[in-house]
């Protein structure tokens, strides 16, 4: 995910560069007849990346370009994605890392160390206290819960336990 215009800019070498080294090999008649697999399997690679690429372009301008008269809507495929809508509601809103440190009433470091770092840092009421000055409203949230995983995740602490206490045991 591009974060920032740094990170654009960026991003838009890569995407010159993957498509120039395409271009190339497209051209590379030798290589296309001695190692056809090879290749197709390296033009395949960077095609692939470039179209990654160019779609993180894609969205960024998406989010630097949208019309502030009506509300984004930023899909969030789970829980665990909710810190690139709040980055991306910040795009989206042109606020700068240290505007909304402002608003917070905290540094721009923190600002930054919560988006340099998907928002790990930060606890729930700081999420949600960033989710209220950007504006971030859930029109609809369905949670799911998965037993299976619940007791793959009981089944794998417990042997991490038990590995720990072995261990623990081995070295007094």
């Amino acid at each position: 995910m591009i974060k920032n215009e740094k990170q654009y800019e960026y991003s838009q070498e890569c995407d010159r560069r993957f498509q120039y080294s395409i271009r190339a090999l497209d051209q590379d008649e030798k290589l296309k007849k001695t190692d056809p697999d090879g290749w197709q399997l390296s033009r395949d690679v960077k095609q692939s990346h470039l179209m990654a690429l160019q779609a993180e372009i894609a969205e960024y301008e998406r989010l630097i370009n949208c019309d502030k008269i009506q509300p984004i809507q930023i899909k969030v495929e789970s829980i665990n994605k909710l810190s690139d809508a709040l980055i991306k509601a910040r795009i989206a809103a042109k606020i700068s890392q240290q505007e909304l440190a402002q608003i917070l009433g905290i540094g721009e470091q923190r600002v930054r160390q919560y988006e340099d770092t998907d928002y790990q840092c930060a606890s729930f009421v700081e999420i949600l206290e960033v989710s209220t000055v950007l504006g971030v409203k859930f029109e609809t949230a369905v949670i799911q819960v998965d037993f299976e995983e619940i007791e793959a995740v009981k089944q794998s602490a417990e042997k991490w336990r038990k590995e720990k206490v072995s261990m623990t045991a081995k070295t007094l």
